[in-house]
């Protein structure tokens, strides 16, 4: 695996890579061939709160967790537990899967190839409600009135300027985030 590791108000200092690149390398062992994506971390530091937030891109599957902690290590830590319990959540369904179909022995690295059909047989889903809605053009400060107006966590517009469906957010810092398309 190749590490991207980012620091936002937090230098990162070597002991810092290495520590991080050792923790998450050791994820390596779910795997039969190592993973060959990017790992991309985010280091960073508000109000004397450590947070980490690491993403792993890989085909049709996204392994990915934040944590903070008033401890970066710590947090380090805890992130790759929430990591580790994601491929074995997934392992479990594609093992599951292969034991109804009567198939013997399973890896993980066929999981990566069935993930998207496991997401579509999952029964666990269940839709219990549908909403239909006209979006109405706005731009994202609009939105993010009308989604606090609402008392939502998020809001889903039409972006006056460039046409395209679009998302606001609440983020857990109280701050706010917008999803776009990619044109």
């Amino acid at each position: 695996m190749k590490y991207n590791i980012r620091g936002e108000n937090i230098q990162v200092t070597k002991a810092i890579q290495e520590y991080v690149e050792k923790k998450i390398g050791k994820l390596e062992r779910y795997f039969d061939t190592p993973p060959t994506s990017d790992v991309h971390v985010n280091l960073s530091v508000y109000n004397d709160e450590q947070r980490i937030e690491v993403t792993i891109p890989m085909t049709n599957l996204l392994l990915r967790a934040e944590e903070q902690h008033v401890d970066l290590y710590a947090a380090i830590d805890l992130v790759v537990d929430k990591l580790e319990r994601q491929i074995r959540k997934y392992k479990t369904k594609v093992n599951r899967k292969f034991r109804q179909k009567g198939s013997p022995k399973h890896i993980f690295a066929e999981m990566e190839k069935e993930v998207e059909e496991t997401n579509n047989e999952d029964a666990d889903i269940e839709i219990v409600r549908k909403k239909y809605f006209d979006l109405k053009p706005m731009d994202s400060e609009e939105a993010v009135l009308q989604m606090d107006m609402l008392g939502h966590a998020f809001y889903v517009f039409t972006n006056a300027v460039s046409g395209d469906t679009n998302v606001v957010y609440r983020r857990k810092d109280g701050r706010y985030g917008l999803i776009e398309p990619n044109s």
